[in-house]
Order: C-alpha cells, then sequence, then structure tokens
C-alpha cells in the first residue's frame, strides 16, 4: 500500500507540472505533500511493525509465575547443598 501513495503523489507532481492553473497546480502540490507524508508514515509504521515482538511470543503471568518457583526452588536446593533437578 505504501508504494500506492508514492505512484499517486508521482502522479500529483506530474499534474502540478502539466497545468496552466494555478489553482490547480497548488492543489496537486498540496496533495502531493500529503501522499508522500503518507507515504514515509506507512514506511515507518511497517518497519516497527515488523521489528516489533509478536504477542504470542510473551509469557502469560501463570507461566512467568511457574518460572519463578522453579527459580527459588532451585535456589533454595543449591543453598541446601542439593544438585539442582
Amino acid at each position: 500500500m505504501a508504494w500506492v501513495y508514492l505512484l499517486l503523489a508521482i502522479g500529483a507532481l506530474a499534474v502540478a507540472f502539466k497545468t496552466a492553473s494555478v489553482g490547480l497546480m497548488a492543489v496537486c502540490l498540496l496533495l502531493a505533500l500529503g501522499l508522500i507524508l503518507a507515504w514515509v508514515m506507512t514506511l515507518l509504521a511497517q518497519r516497527i511493525d515488523s521489528r516489533s515482538r509478536s504477542e504470542h511470543a510473551m509469557i502469560d503471568p501463570d507461566e512467568l509465575r511457574r518460572m519463578r518457583e522453579q527459580a527459588e526452588a532451585r535456589k533454595a536446593a543449591a543453598a541446601a547443598g542439593e544438585s539442582p533437578r
């Protein structure tokens, strides 16, 4: 979708350079500016989304509690001189 914004912006710039009407040129230049900003924002959003972690990979609170209990049990076993499991 991001590349559609860029192509539309290039089209708006082409119309702005070819037209003889000052009003149409101003509208096309503003449209091209808006489309270029939309293109950049879409690219940034895609980049941020590609680098963010998936919510499915996050540990739920129950699993986190279980892991803490296991770590505490290993610490207590090490302190008591037993070998951890």
